[in-house]
């Protein structure tokens, strides 16, 4: 999914060359990370049943248990997902050791791992919102054993 807000924001911060030098800054990290980390839609929606988001491996799991509501939203539903998504990446990024978010120049954020394979996180946060399934915890324990 294209973020059209982080993709005028990366537009302002210099070439290609010189974004890919902004990687190694960890306070450029450390703001796309918090950035991705809101998730405010699905943090609402899901604590309104009784869910409180804790960025664990654990919460994956019990938002994975939750009766599918939004799929009766179709207005809302590539919202939860895309935010779904987003949670995904952000419990990978926070445990699991050398993950990273990486931002591919048209703005579509992926999880980079430390074996350097990527997680398109906002396609299977969209996939679970419709279809399911692949469950995040399911991306999540694949994602750890890479």
């Amino acid at each position: 999914m294209n973020i059209p807000f982080l993709d005028n924001w990366l537009k302002r911060h210099g070439t290609e060359e010189e974004r890919a030098a902004a990687e190694d800054d960890p306070e450029r990290a450390a703001a796309i990370a918090e950035l991705f980390a809101e998730c405010e839609l699905l943090r609402v929606r899901v604590e309104r049943l009784g869910l409180e988001l804790d960025d664990s491996p654990a919460s994956l799991a019990a938002l994975d248990q939750l009766p599918p509501r939004w799929r009766d939203d179709p207005e809302e539903l590539p919202w939860i997902g895309n935010d779904a998504g987003l949670y995904l990446g952000t419990v990978i990024v926070r445990t699991i050791p050398g993950a990273s978010w990486y931002v591919w120049p048209g703005g579509h954020p992926v999880v980079r791992l430390a074996s350097g394979r990527e997680i398109g996180v906002v396609e299977a946060g969209l996939d679970w919102a419709v279809h399911g399934a692949p469950e995040l915890s399911q991306v999540y324990a694949e994602a750890a054993e890479a």
